[in-house]
Parts: structure tokens; C-alpha cells; sequence
């Protein structure tokens, strides 16, 4: 699993996790400009509780990296054009933007701000949960604990964009009750501080509480080649009840494929597999040059595309609809494990 020293430290680890912006709102409410999409370096350092100057210093050491992920420096037309759009009312000749994600960004790179150390750490039991997912395509009911989280964070939901933001209104324009409607805001930002700290302790002793089972599997996978992995998948396969596997080895002939096969009750398969470092994500494009060679050349039943890592949203959204399986890196782990994957199951 990634830890934070690493993520702290490696560009390309925190750029595939940037995607996961969600986990800014369950650790504390983000204000966004009127235009609902973008916030002022002053509006994230309120965020994560540093000066200024820290951010300033921050983005000096990092500029390129933050430009990548949404951050710019709005002046002259750009900047009269994006008051006018958003309803920002600001006399700076210069005003410097940033996007949920760079938001993100910035949590990933402060050392020191505890906002940051909290959103690193749902950032990590995220990428925790999405490898060590069971393979389980059925619906089912949710267990009590999974409520217990959905009711924490649907309480910190609505007490960071309901309350909060309703006592700020309620104090700017207060006489009398100003201070008492302060000592209220800042019980409430209390109350939601401790769901958050609730809702990271019920994550760690679940975590603490998982069976071990996988512990070791993907780690021995990581350590493969690129052809005893392709020889790895064939043997699962074959332990599945797949029979006439053949891999192809890289060595032409396979019309894009790796592998090829046939269920237990005769359908054909067709297998893509990709040995590719943890951090690495299966793009749209290889997802749609798999499905070209798996369902149009082979016509495979069963189209299968193994990895050792994730796939971007957009892969995955082609692979469904067109009939293929993305086998990530924690299905992987728990394929290898003994878990048969439910579409090489006989009808």
C-alpha cells in the first residue's frame, strides 16, 4: 500500500490519486468562488489552516506540478472576462486560481498542515479500499457499520454546507447575538472535527480487522515479469476449469491478445495482460484497442483485461459497455488468492 512519506514525495503517486477530490469534503467544507468551480490562494489556506505566505512559498517550489492539475493566474482580459462570468467582485489586477483538484494537489504537498495529514490519510484508505475490493457483483444489503459511515459523513455534509455557511450569513449580519453566534460556529466546526476524527478510527480498526488472506499475493505479483505474469493468469485460468490455454508470448500471432482459452462449458476467452507499475492506470485508448481485438477479431465471449493496477473511469466505462472484464489490481489480488472470477463460472 502507498504510504504518506511516498506520496509526499512522488509526483506521478499523487497524480493518480488526484481524481479522488471527493475526500476534500469529508474532512472540511471547501468555499468555492461564485462560480462554483474555483478558489483564491486565500481561500485555500483558510482550507488547510496556514498563512499566506506558506502557500506562496508552496506553489514557488511547485508551479509546474500545481499548473498541471488546474492552477493559474488569471490578469487583464482573462481576468475581466472571469469577473464578469462568475460574479467575482475583486479590484486585483492579478488573481491566482485554483481547482478542486489542485486543491487536492496542495494537500498532498504540505507537510505540516493537519487539514492536509487528514486528507491524506482518506486519500490512502481510498486507494486501501479499491485494491482489496472483494470480487462480488451482487446486490446486497449494506452491513450496520457501512450505515454508521454513511450517517457520520452525511452529518459532516450537512454541517459544513448547511450550518456553517448559515451562521456565517447569521453573523455578518448580527448586532447583539455576534459573539454567542460565534461561540456556536465554532461548537459546531467542534462537532464536525470529531465525526472526522470518528469516521478515520472506524476506518483504521476496520482496516486492523480485515482478514489477511491476500497479504503476500501481490507483492509476488509485482515482482514478475511481464511473461511469468502472462504464465501466472494462464494458470489461474486453467485452475478456474479453462481449457485449450494458449499464450502467445508476445511473439505475433495473438491479433492483440495474450492469451486465449475456453470456459468450462465451452465459451472462448480472450485475455489481455498488463504487467504495469501500481501506480500506472489502464487508459480509454488501451481499453478500446483490447475490445477492437478481443470481440471483433476473436469474438470471444469472455473478454478479460488483467492489470496490476487501476483503470481510469473512462476504461472502465468502455469495458462495460462493451462486455469486457477489467480485472484491477485488487480483483488481481483476490483472483490469485483462490477467489474464481464470477464470468469464468459455468451458467
Amino acid at each position: 500500500m502507498i504510504n504518506e512519506s511516498v506520496l509526499l514525495e512522488s509526483r506521478t503517486l499523487r497524480t493518480s490519486v488526484l481524481e479522488r477530490t471527493h475526500v476534500l469534503d469529508k474532512v472540511k467544507t471547501l468555499s468555492l468562488l461564485p462560480d462554483g468551480l474555483h478558489v483564491t490562494t486565500a481561500m485555500v489556506a483558510a482550507y488547510y489552516e496556514v498563512s499566506i505566505q506558506v502557500m506562496d512559498a508552496l506553489v514557488f517550489d511547485h508551479r509546474d506540478e500545481l499548473s498541471a492539475n488546474g492552477y493559474q493566474v488569471l490578469t487583464g482580459a482573462e481576468l475581466t472576462y472571469f469577473k464578469q462570468v462568475s460574479g467575482l467582485s475583486n479590484r486585483a489586477a492579478a488573481i491566482a486560481l485554483y481547482s478542486r483538484r489542485t486543491v487536492l494537489n496542495v494537500g498532498m504537498l504540505l507537510r505540516d498542515s493537519k487539514i492536509a495529514r487528514q486528507v491524506r490519510t482518506y486519500l490512502l484508505d481510498a486507494e486501501y479500499e479499491v485494491r482489496t475490493r472483494p470480487v462480488d457483483n451482487s446486490v446486497h444489503s449494506p452491513r450496520w457499520d457501512e450505515l454508521d459511515e454513511r450517517v457520520d459523513s452525511r452529518i459532516t455534509d450537512v454541517l459544513g454546507k448547511t450550518v456553517v455557511p448559515m451562521l456565517n450569513v447569521l453573523i455578518e449580519t448580527s448586532g447583539e447575538q455576534r459573539r454567542e453566534l460565534i461561540s456556536l460556529r465554532e461548537g459546531v466546526e467542534q462537532i464536525q472535527m470529531k465525526l472526522v476524527e470518528h469516521d478515520l478510527q472506524i476506518s483504521r480498526l476496520q482496516r486492523g480487522q480485515d482478514v489477511r488472506a491476500l497479504t503476500g499475493v501481490i507483492g509476488t505479483i509485482d515482482a514478475m515479469t511481464w511473461k511469468e505474469f502472462e504464465l501466472h493468469v494462464a494458470g489461474l485460468l486453467r485452475r478456474d476449469g479453462c481449457t485449450d490455454v494458449e499464450v502467445y508470448g508476445g511473439h505475433g500471432g495473438d491479433r492483440g491478445v495474450d492469451i486465449t482459452a475456453r470456459t468450462a462449458d465451452g465459451r472462448s476467452v480472450a485475455v489481455q495482460c498488463k504487467n504495469f507499475a501500481p501506480f500506472r492506470h489502464v487508459l480509454s485508448g488501451e481499453m478500446q484497442k483490447f475490445l477492437g481485438s478481443s470481440k471483433v477479431l476473436h469474438q470471444a465471449d469472455v473478454a478479460l483485461y488483467v492489470a496490476t493496477c487501476a483503470f481510469t473511469r473512462e476504461a472502465l466505462a468502455i469495458a462495460a459497455q462493451g462486455g469486457v472484464t477489467a480485472v484491477h489490481r485488487g480483483l488481481l489480488e483476490a483472483w490469485s488468492a483462490g477467489v474464481q472470477l464470477q464470468v469464468l463460472r459455468s451458467f
